[in-house]
């Protein structure tokens, strides 16, 4: 059942949307004056012109868009981002390019996306020990190649 999001759109991009029925990111588009030029290694945060309100319990993960991390080396940087349910700012997605060649950001293009969330808030109790596992503290290839 899909939950009600209020959302301001000052772009004239379309709203985020699913690129397909069973796709789980909604894909949010650059909201830019002219085409940006991203240098090698360069990070920028680019607008989007949306603005959202969240219902409490609710996120906005920010993830990058897989053809555009393979075709040209384009990423989220902090991914995912989180976007909480508090905020009511433009939503500016935070890109890097990794490749070693200057790459175009257009206005329109769909640059990452979101995926809406659920999450629980959590209550602390503070122990002197937790439980034994069978893991314990392994971790880091704790249990190697198989």
């Amino acid at each position: 059942m899909p939950i009600e999001v209020r959302i301001v759109n000052r772009s004239a991009n379309d709203l985020p949307t699913y690129a397909t029925d069973g796709s789980a990111g909604l894909d949010i588009r650059a909201f830019i004056e002219s085409p940006f030029i991203m240098q090698p290694m360069q990070r920028a945060a680019i607008p989007t012109g949306i603005f959202i309100e969240l219902p409490k319990g609710y996120e906005a993960q920010v993830r990058p868009r897989s053809g555009l991390a393979l075709k040209q080396g384009i990423t989220v940087l902090n991914t995912p981002g989180t976007i909480d349910s508090d905020y009511r700012g433009e939503i500016k997605i935070i890109l890097i390019n990794l490749s070693g060649e200057e790459q175009v950001i257009q206005n329109g293009e769909r640059i990452a996306q979101l995926v809406i969330q659920k999450y629980e808030k959590v209550n602390w109790t503070l122990v002197e020990q937790l439980e034994e596992t069978a893991r314990n503290a392994g971790g880091f290839g704790h249990t190697g190649k198989h």
